[in-house]
This record gives C-alpha cells, structure tokens and sequence, in this order.
C-alpha cells in the first residue's frame, strides 16, 4: 500500500465527517471496507480479498469492485463541500480491464472537476499482492449531485 505519511491528509474536521458517513454505510461494512486515506479530493478505500467478495472464478466481484469505485468517488467529492453539503450519485461508468486478484483492492476516487451542483470523479482499482505489486484492475468516471444536508 501506498505510503500516505508525505502526502496531503484533509482537515481533521473533514476527515471525521467523512469516516462518520462511511461508518454509517451498511454494504460497505459487509462487504469489509475501510478507508485508507482521505485528503481533499481524493479519497482510497480498501477491501480484502475473501470469499464473500468473489464471484465464481475466485476473483473479486465485479460488483463489489463497483461499489467501493463508486463509494470512494462519492466522498472524494464530499472532501471539497461544507458540512451542510451531502453528494449522490448521478452515474458512473466503470470499465472492468482485468480480473480483480490480489490479497486485496484499493479503489481510489479522485476529484476531476468540483461544481457547485454536478462534480466529476475519476475512478480506479488496484488490485494489490502483499509483496507489493499493484495492477490496475478498473477504470471509470463518475458524476455525483451536490445537496444540502436538511437542518436537524
């Protein structure tokens, strides 16, 4: 995995926000999501590699591979907006370019372009061995809407 001590981490405040809501998110916890590193506009999170997660073949499933892209983009555009800001997704597109194998995947979504209503992410899979080889496993582009959170 990736070293992330010299890269840019997000505020704490943003970092808490983001976590919370992640923590709150019923499939990624089945799944056995975590996220691994938050900063602004970019967010990575991983999953190991187990049974639950693969498909018949033994790779890891093309929808859990989706899910965590999608989930991974979401909140690197909710790194960018207020506290009273929340994103959905709008669409995204994923292409599937090998089979995702490995002790795990890191999805890594990254902020293209921040709007004030639609903002665009672009989305990728690493499938990642232990001793350090990585391969990209998915590619894909994703639109997300910008709403305001309801007051309490």
């Amino acid at each position: 995995m990736e070293d992330f001590t010299q890269q840019e981490q997000a505020h704490p405040a943003v970092h808490k926000r983001v976590q919370d809501s992640f923590d709150r998110q019923g499939l990624m916890a089945h799944l056995g999501a975590r996220i691994a590193h938050i900063a602004p506009g970019r967010v990575h999170i991983v999953l190991p590699s187990r049974p639950e997660v693969t498909q018949q073949h033994g790779y890891i499933h093309a929808g859990a591979t989706s899910a965590v892209a999608d989930t991974a983009g979401g909140y690197a555009a909710l790194t960018l907006f207020s506290e009273d800001s929340d994103v959905l997704t709008v669409e995204y597109k994923i292409n599937l370019i090998a089979p995702a194998v490995g002790d795990h995947i890191e999805a890594i979504g990254t902020v293209l372009k921040a709007g004030s209503t639609l903002t665009v992410c672009q989305l990728e899979v690493y499938g990642v061995q232990a001793e350090g080889g990585r391969k990209l496993v998915a590619n894909g582009q994703q639109t997300l809407i910008r709403v305001t959170r309801p007051a309490p």
